[in-house]
């Protein structure tokens, strides 16, 4: 080893400035190599304080910790076995974390431009030669540590401003609300804040009641009750939440002392409603002013609280998005090859009645956990769709036909199509899944029995609040129970249930919302405990579509379909799962190639372009996916027919344009899917 030392590597300012004022800033740097002595090498020779060396051999250790920690510098051997630095730097790019740690790549050969070439357009941002020079690699190093801890430093720096800044905001803030609030009663009533929904009030305090004295007329648009109303002490205590009641008096008792207090809390407005309230008190500091006497302002901010609960459950549905997100992709891969198993098992088995239906029975098990994976799915908007023109004025009836054989004989249903409804575009058996669950509560809500009425209509100018443009509206009325306003609030929480345990999973109505959403609509609910509840969805009108709207072709039926003389070029990343469908496409005839990426699929195409039909699954590693390389052979090789597998689609992923096969897939959907792309006639051509 050298006996040369270089200087240390720099740090913060030591001399004061700007980086002395800032918490000292410790450097992680990641060596990789597969040779322990050179990791120990590299270790003695960057060993300074204030920097933290992670040492891995191998690749795979590499790629882990950058999964757990965030580095200022990756050091990377070239040659390593099973995964070498080249591969490792690609992998480390990949990442959005780790996308930008420059990687400064040590190797004893390939010093060839070819090979130098390949390092920089993997990830390298510099080499280091082998054997190592201590002067040459401390320096190289000490200009990314240093570039890092300044990025650091003005990263800490910009932050303590925006601290002070918020800081000196919130002063200021507080400094002109408390010289409004002092303003006297004349300049309350000044015209701008006449046409606001605030009310300026003075009161003083008798025990823990309040006699208020409002200084404008806003205070019945707040409250409902006019101003002479509250001559009454004991009408604001009467009308408080009894929950917030000991907090609110706590507060305005300590006024006196703190000299100012921000409340909020849920008062009782005239019409019987829930409001909630926004309380800002001052204490009066006047020679004049009477003993406990305050100045104070009303303002409604229920709107502000609906807004915030409709934050919250939107964050609860992204959470459950990456939650199932991540799961949905292998867990459906798993299923995709029992069911595929099953299915293939279950063909061979004609002859044995008892052993095909305990084959029969293990595909139902199976499909009720991909049907559970679905809702979640759908609660996330992360659900495949398959939207497609529907006809709302052909679909109802048979739906509530359906409807009047599962809800039994003492729930009446009526339909109201009104005027011809428009059609719209939607997923089909997700929109009937979303009726029938529907139903299935309104059922669960009138245990006694009652009348769940259905009613179609497009919407008008007074119902476009938070909706389309141009909607139709799906109603869902029943006479049951009802829900109390606590209820109501959670109604689309995912897992929230009022039901019995083992009754009800709380997802059946957060996968309504999600399938809304993602499908560009909305739903509403409007309930009176006694009187019953009505859910109100809202579609979006397909855009150049009428009563005459021609429907899709049907598909070739299944028994049409043949491979014969047909190559289908299968690309999926799971082994297993390829396997699967590799077998399922053989017993239909057809010769079978496969690809484990869409990178793979691409270079196979460009040496065999016969290819008649790509069955590719959405989400794989590598640069291409299966809906970017949907889009490739759409372009460069239009007759070849596409079918999209996946099992959830991350956000931003788009699949309408493409026929898509959701995981995991019966072997008879499969055929049903290769049917619409696989003409019965030789002559016929596939579908661009």
């Amino acid at each position: 080893m050298s006996e040369d030392r270089a200087p240390a590597l720099p740090g913060p300012d030591p001399a004061g400035g700007p980086a002395a004022d800032l918490p000292p800033i410790r450097v992680k740097i990641l060596i990789v190599d597969d040779d322990r002595r050179n990791l120990l090498a590299v270790s003695e020779i960057l060993d300074e304080p204030g920097l933290d060396l992670v040492l891995a051999e191998s690749g795979e250790d590499a790629l882990r910790h950058t999964l757990r920690d965030d580095f200022a510098l990756i050091l990377l051997d070239v040659q390593m076995p099973r995964m070498d630095g080249y591969e490792v730097a690609s992998l480390i790019r990949s990442r959005s974390r780790s996308s930008r740690v420059p990687i400064l790549f040590l190797t004893a050969y390939n010093r060839e431009e070819m090979h130098v070439f390949r390092g920089y357009s993997a990830g390298a941002v510099d080499y280091v030669f082998k054997p190592i020079q201590p002067l040459v690699l401390k320096s190289k190093v000490s200009v990314f540590v240093d570039l890092h801890r300044k990025t650091e430093e003005i990263k800490l720096k910009a932050s303590a401003e925006k601290k002070l800044l918020l800081e000196n905001l919130r002063v200021r803030g507080e400094k002109l609300e408390a010289e409004r609030a002092l303003r006297r009663r004349d300049a309350h009533q000044a015209a701008v804040l006449r046409g606001l929904p605030i009310a300026l009030y003075t009161a003083s305090h008798e025990g823990d009641h309040r006699r208020l004295r409002f200084t404008n007329e806003s205070v019945e648009r707040v409250s409902g009750f006019g101003a002479e109303a509250f001559a009454d002490p004991g009408l604001w205590l009467s009308r408080l939440n009894p929950e917030d009641r000991d907090r609110v008096l706590d507060a305005l008792r300590a006024v006196g002392r703190t000299g100012a207090a921000t409340l909020e809390y849920r008062w009782r407005h005239a019409d019987g409603s829930e409001r909630h309230i926004l309380d800002q008190v001052v204490a009066n500091r006047g020679e004049e002013a009477a003993p406990g006497e305050v100045f104070g302002m009303w303002f409604d901010i229920t709107e502000r609280k609906e807004m915030e609960l409709s934050l919250v459950h939107a964050s609860k549905l992204e959470a459950v998005g990456r939650l199932t997100g991540g799961v949905a992709h292998d867990f459906n891969n798993m299923l995709s090859i029992v069911i595929g198993n099953l299915d293939l098992l279950q063909k061979s088995l004609v002859a044995d009645e008892k052993a095909h239906q305990r084959v029969q029975n293990a595909i139902d098990g199976a499909q009720r956990c991909a049907e559970l994976t679905s809702r979640l799915l759908a609660v996330s908007r992360r659900s495949p769709l398959q939207p497609a023109p529907l006809d709302l004025g052909s679909f109802m009836p048979g739906l509530v036909q359906l409807l009047r054989r599962t809800l039994g004989e003492r729930i009446g249903v009526t339909l109201d199509l009104g005027d011809a409804p428009p059609a719209v575009s939607v997923d089909r058996s997700q929109l009937e899944a979303a009726l029938i669950n529907l139903a299935v509560n309104a059922r669960d809500a009138m245990p006694e029995g009652g009348h769940l009425s259905i009613a179609v209509r497009r919407a008008g100018e007074a119902d476009r609040a938070g909706r389309a443009a141009d909607a139709v509206l799906i109603s869902v009325a029943d006479t049951g129970t009802g829900m109390p306003a606590s209820v109501l609030a959670r109604v689309f929480e995912p897992f929230f249930t009022t039901k019995a345990e083992g009754k009800g999973t709380g997802l059946g109505l957060s996968m309504v919302h999600g399938f809304l959403q993602q499908s560009g609509g909305h739903i509403d609910v409007e309930s009176v405990p006694g009187q019953g509840t009505t859910f109100t969805m809202s579609l979006p009108i397909l855009a150049e579509a009428g009563p005459g709207t021609p429907a899709a072709p049907d598909a070739a039926p299944p028994d049409e379909v043949s491979g014969e003389g047909r190559t289908v070029l299968v690309v999926e990343d799971d082994s297993e799962v390829r396997q699967v469908a590799k077998a399922a496409l053989k017993t239909l005839g057809f010769h079978v190639e496969e690809a484990g990426n869409g990178d793979e699929a691409v270079a196979m195409l460009e040496e065999n372009s016969d290819v008649a039909l790509v069955l590719s699954d959405v989400n794989m590693p590598g640069t291409i996916s299966g809906i970017e390389l949907g889009r490739i052979v759409r372009q460069r090789w239009p007759n070849i027919g596409i079918v999209l597998a996946s099992g959830y689609l991350k956000e931003g992923q788009d699949t309408e344009c493409f026929v898509t096969l959701q995981k995991p897939y019966r072997t008879s959907e499969l055929i049903e899917k290769l049917a619409g792309l696989v003409a019965p006639k030789a002559e016929a051509a596939i579908p661009a």
